[in-house]
């Protein structure tokens, strides 16, 4: 069994490299541990640098077909402002990348289960149900793994790691994480029956002590979530947790947010840590990793999937550009991964001091951020980078300057 790439992996990042690869014309093997993609409340806003990505890689025909919904505008609500006044600066949100309307959405399962099912269409075998037993790296890779029974080894010049967080591809290559202290908890959940809301219309703000973000997903159909302290770990446990957590919707600043309020939870409700990871590289002989397996951002953010949409680009390119029986040269991939993680993660970090810390004092510093932005819009161009990618704004808003004028003046 020997292939040009084995993909341990086959949620996005991997069945999108698996496709692109096959396309390009190499014999691509993927391995998915799951037998059925899960709701696990992550994976479903993909910001326009992303939908960007996704167009090079000639997969956004496929998602739109699959029912990808794009949003348009974005309001900012929050307790110190009147709901009308943030209503009225509603932000469009086709102003950051060329010929994308706005972010992406699609139900995490089935963008999952779509993106594998065209890595075999274009040619790749495909393997569910599959238990990695081992993994060889260097000069001669090599994937050991169970499935239906049989024990089988194949190998590939290059193993691509995109099993997530807990990566054994990463591990068996020695690579280190990073993580930082986590800042506030993050829940999320499914909502349906959710009416009156409007579907082209992304919203965030912050009342009391909860913080929230709402991505509709085309239909009565509303991804929602939900900041809170980490003293508060357990607010949101117990069979009553969804009603709980739908119940903190109801703001006095959003009064819009009854429609999520009286909707039905279609899915579990899960909440985690809110923090960063990076990899210093991303790869070792025989291997390279994308998405989560090579670190992540800060879920604030919303950014997984523009991350893994991006590494899945750069890395195929890579890989299609290397002549056979020459090792791929991953550096500038590396290089590049690095700044673009180091800036959104400054960008994380301003997003959670700005939306998810609670009390007076945050309260002023809200308010006096948002008076200050209306009058100089620089204030707010690490928003920008977000949506608009981290290369979109100058190098200056990543610093410790840009972080005093934002929250303290």
């Amino acid at each position: 069994m020997s292939y040009d790439l084995i993909i341990v992996g086959g949620g996005i990042g991997g069945s999108a490299m698996a496709a692109t690869m096959a396309r390009a014309g190499k014999s691509v093997l993927l391995l998915e541990k799951s037998t059925e993609y899960k709701d696990h409340v992550r994976g479903e806003w993909i910001a326009p640098w992303g939908v960007a990505e996704v167009q090079r890689l000639g997969l956004y025909d496929l998602l739109m077909d699959a029912g990808g919904h794009h949003i348009t505008s974005h309001v900012t609500y929050d307790e110190s402002r009147a709901p009308e006044a943030a209503e009225t600066t509603a932000m469009p949100l086709g102003i950051f990348a060329a010929n994308v309307p706005g972010p992406l959405t699609i139900g995490h399962p089935h963008h999952c289960q779509t993106l594998f099912d065209e890595a075999g269409r274009a040619g790749a075998e495909t393997l569910r149900g599959v238990n990695v037993t081992g993994i060889e790296l260097g000069a001669s890779p090599s994937v050991t793994f169970e499935h239906e029974g049989e024990t089988r080894t194949a190998h590939a010049p290059i193993v691509v790691g995109a099993e997530g967080r807990m990566s054994p591809t990463r591990k068996e290559a020695g690579i280190k994480l990073h993580q930082d202290k986590p800042h506030h908890w993050f829940a999320g959940l499914l909502v349906e029956g959710v009416e009156g809301w409007d579907e082209t219309r992304q919203a965030i703000g912050t009342e009391g002590k909860f913080g929230f973000l709402a991505f509709p997903q085309g239909g009565d159909r509303v991804r929602v979530y939900g900041g809170y302290a980490l003293e508060e770990k357990g607010r949101f446990a117990g069979e009553d947790g969804p009603r709980k957590f739908l119940e903190s919707f109801r703001m006095n600043c959003a009064p819009g947010n009854e429609a999520i309020a009286d909707g039905k939870p279609a899915g579990p409700l899960l909440s985690y840590f809110n923090n960063d990871s990076w990899t210093d590289e991303p790869f070792a002989e025989g291997c390279v990793l994308i998405g989560d397996a090579a670190g992540w951002n800060d879920p604030i953010n919303g950014l997984g999937l523009s991350i893994t949409y991006r590494d899945v680009r750069i890395v195929s390119d890579i890989l299609k550009a290397t002549p056979p029986g020459q090792a791929p040269d991953f550096s500038e991939y590396a290089s590049e991964r690095a700044e673009r993680m180091r800036r959104l993660r400054f960008a994380g970090h301003l997003q959670a001091a700005l939306d998810m810390e609670f009390g007076e004092d945050a309260r002023a510093r809200r308010k006096s951020y948002h008076e200050r932005s209306a009058a100089d819009q620089t204030l707010g161009l690490h928003g920008f980078a977000i949506m608009g990618g981290p290369e979109s704004v100058p190098a200056e808003i990543f610093t410790d300057a840009h972080k005093e004028r934002v929250l303290n003046g």
